[in-house]
C-alpha cells in the first residue's frame, strides 16, 4: 500500500464524562471478508447532536434510538461517538481499494467496517466538503417529508448546519420565497454571501407554506408558528435533548389549522421509504455536494489531537464554528 502497513492499533475520540473528552487507543484488526480498512482523512463535529452527547443531555429515554452505526460504548458515556467521517480504502475488495469514501463512524484514525456501509465520495467532491454528507442527508429527508411545491413561500429557521443544508437545496426548487432567519448578523453575513435571503425574526415575512425549524430553541419554534398561513407546516429538524420546549398552542394555532411535524434522519421519510434505501438518500446527499457553496459551512480544519479541546470551545457557545473539520494528517 501507498501508506505502508497499516498500525496495529487505532485512535479514536471517546466522551469519558460530562463536558470532557478524550482520546483513546484501541486495537486495530485486519479487515475479514466482505470488509473494508479505511485510513481516515477527514472527519466533522454535528454540533447540534454531538454536543449533547458532550454535555451528557441525551434523553435516558430515547439514548438507545439516538446510537450512531457504529458507536461503541452506551449513551451517556463513557461513549465512542461520531458519525461524519471520510477516508480511503487501504485493504479490502479489490475494487475498492483506494477507493474516497464517506462513512457513518466516530472519529478515528482507522477502522473496520462492513464494505456495505462506505458510500464512494464522487470525483467532484473534495474529502472536506464530503464530510457534511450525513448532514445533508437529513436535509435530503425533510424535503421528502416536505414536498415542498412549486410557488410555494418557505421559511427556514436557524442558519446551522441543518438548517443552511436546506436551504442550499431548496434554492434548487421553483420557489416564489426563501428566507432565511437567524437572530446573529455574523451568521445571516454568511447566509447573505450565499446569494439566500437573510432575516432577523423580525424581518421574517409570513403566510409561509412550510417553514423549517432547526433553531433548537423555543423562540424559534414560536417565530416558525407565527410566519405560517392557514393550514401551514412546521417541519421541526431541532434536537432539544433533555431541555423543555414551550410550543406556543394558543393565539392562532388552532384557528389556523396548524401543524408541526417531525423530521428524523433515523427513518427514511415516509413518502419515499418505499422507492429508497438509506444508500439511495446518502448517495443523493454526496451528489448535491458537488455544489461548492456547502463549503461555507466548514471551519478550517483542526488536528485530530486538538478534537477534545475544540469539543469544549464549541460547547462554551463559540458561534464562529458551523462544522468542525478535523483533519487525520496535519500535525499539531
Amino acid at each position: 500500500m501507498e501508506h505502508g502497513e497499516p498500525p496495529s492499533t487505532a485512535r479514536a475520540y471517546w466522551t469519558v464524562a460530562a463536558g470532557r473528552g478524550e482520546i483513546r487507543e484501541e486495537p486495530l484488526r485486519s479487515p475479514g471478508p466482505g470488509e473494508v480498512l479505511v485510513r481516515t482523512v477527514m472527519s466533522g463535529v454535528s454540533r447540534g447532536t454531538e454536543l449533547l452527547v458532550h454535555r451528557h443531555e441525551v434523553p435516558e429515554a430515547v439514548a438507545e434510538l439516538m446510537r450512531a452505526p457504529h458507536q461503541v460504548g452506551d449513551l451517556p458515556g463513557p461513549v465512542k461517538y461520531g458519525y461524519l467521517a471520510v477516508g480511503v480504502v487501504e485493504a479490502g475488495p479489490p475494487d475498492l481499494l483506494g477507493a474516497r469514501v464517506f462513512c457513518l463512524h466516530p472519529h478515528q484514525d482507522w477502522f473496520v467496517v462492513p464494505a456495505a456501509d462506505i458510500v464512494r465520495v464522487p470525483d467532484g467532491v473534495p474529502s472536506a466538503r464530503a464530510v457534511l454528507a450525513g448532514t445533508v442527508e437529513t436535509a435530503v429527508n425533510a424535503l421528502w417529508d416536505a414536498g415542498p411545491r412549486i410557488g410555494d413561500r418557505i421559511a427556514v429557521i436557524g442558519a446551522g448546519m441543518v438548517g443552511l443544508s436546506i436551504a442550499l437545496l431548496l434554492r434548487r426548487h421553483p420557489l416564489a420565497r426563501l428566507e432565511v432567519v437567524e437572530t446573529d448578523a455574523g451568521r445571516r453575513g454568511l447566509v447573505a454571501g450565499l446569494g439566500l435571503t437573510a432575516l432577523d425574526p423580525a424581518q421574517a415575512h409570513d403566510e409561509c407554506d412550510l417553514v423549517f425549524h432547526t433553531s433548537a430553541s423555543s423562540p424559534g419554534l414560536a417565530t416558525a408558528l407565527e410566519l405560517l398561513g392557514v393550514e401551514g407546516e412546521v417541519i421541526e429538524l431541532s434536537w432539544f435533548g433533555e431541555r423543555t420546549t414551550e410550543v406556543p398552542l394558543g393565539g392562532p394555532f388552532h384557528v389556523r389549522r396548524l401543524s408541526v411535524r417531525s423530521s428524523q434522519v433515523g427513518r427514511i421519510a415516509p413518502a419515499r421509504s418505499a422507492r429508497r434505501t438509506f444508500a439511495d438518500r446518502l448517495g443523493i446527499a454526496l451528489d448535491a455536494l458537488q455544489d461548492n457553496a456547502f463549503d461555507a459551512l466548514l471551519s478550517d480544519p483542526i488536528p485530530f489531537d486538538r478534537l477534545p479541546a475544540a469539543m469544549t470551545r464549541m460547547a462554551d457557545g463559540d458561534p464562529e464554528v458551523i462544522c468542525q473539520l478535523v483533519d487525520y494528517h496535519q500535525e499539531t
